[in-house]
């Protein structure tokens, strides 16, 4: 995932506005205005880094000094500097929090991704993990930039990255075949269509329609092998791509992956993350000399 450089700090610019609201009135009390300091940002857990690259371009906006030690997809452990800072004292306690606030929980999000593909990779599955757009309101880019940094797939970025019809879309439309057909009758050839199914006669309706991708909604890996056999006797099969979703966690996570499908998607992954503890500490102060 990328986006320009502009773009992305006017997003960060926006995230710190949220938190200084009209100033920092703490550090505005107690730090002279002429301070300047050096502080590090340090791991306090292993985990994997992520948000270094929004950390940096968000300090250096407002006029500090960063220089990282790692990259984002870096194995991290406790007491790793991430980042150095320097420059004015209050700008650096300002920022303090909404940065380590986008590190702690973008790493959050990449070390549990990584963990979890690691776990696929060591049993000798190629199953995709995905997120889904179970992500904080606001933090949509940064939540899934960090699943792709762990190893994992973003899914949908946006509603306009490509037609998913749901359960909601299928009972307006009157049944899948009509919802599929409507999409297709009007959708650009650039987007591919994904059908989301929760009832086992809907498999063969929505893949002679002509969908690309199938997801099996809160199906069970006993019901997906059992879908899987189904779909085996489609002309479609092997040309399809089929996803497992809904309620899935680490626990039952290798039995999804063995059940024959090519994507687990889990909004556990953004939705309930624990953010990697971060901390940042002032390691030195100056206090400028003025002139006469």
């Amino acid at each position: 995932m990328f986006l320009p450089h502009k773009i992305l700090e006017e997003k960060l610019l926006r995230i710190l506005a949220e938190d200084t609201g009209q100033g920092d009135i703490t550090t505005a009390l107690i730090v002279p205005q002429e301070t300047t300091a050096e502080a590090e940002i340090i791991a306090k857990e292993e985990g994997t880094a992520a948000g270094v690259e929004e950390a940096k371009i968000l300090l250096e906006c407002l006029g500090l000094t960063a220089k990282n030690l790692v990259e984002d997809g870096d194995q991290i452990k406790p007491g790793h500097v991430l980042i150095k800072v320097s420059g004015d004292a209050r700008t650096i306690l300002t920022a303090e929090r909404t940065v380590l606030n986008i590190l702690s929980r973008m790493s959050g999000i990449a070390t549990k991704t990584k963990i979890l593909t690691e776990k696929l990779r060591a049993k000798g599955l190629k199953t995709k993990i995905a997120c889904t757009r179970k992500t904080a309101p606001g933090l949509s880019y940064f939540d899934k930039k960090a699943v792709q940094i762990g190893g994992g797939d973003a899914h949908r970025l946006h509603l306009d990255d490509m037609v998913l019809i749901k359960d909601n879309h299928i009972r307006i439309a009157g049944n899948v075949n009509k919802a599929v057909r409507r999409a297709m009758e009007k959708a650009s050839f650039s987007k591919k269509i994904e059908v989301e199914i929760t009832e086992t006669e809907d498999i063969l309706p929505a893949i002679e329609a002509g969908v690309d991708i199938v997801m099996f909604d809160n199906f069970s890996p006993k019901q997906i092998k059992n879908a899987c056999l189904i779909l085996k006797k489609s002309r479609f099969y092997g040309k399809i791509l089929i996803e497992a979703s809904g309620g899935i966690t680490e626990t039952d996570l290798l039995q999804y992956a063995s059940s024959g499908v090519d994507i687990v998607s889990m909004g556990a992954l953004t939705n309930s993350v624990k953010a990697l503890d971060i901390s940042l500490e002032i390691t030195k102060t100056n206090k400028k000399k003025t002139g006469n």
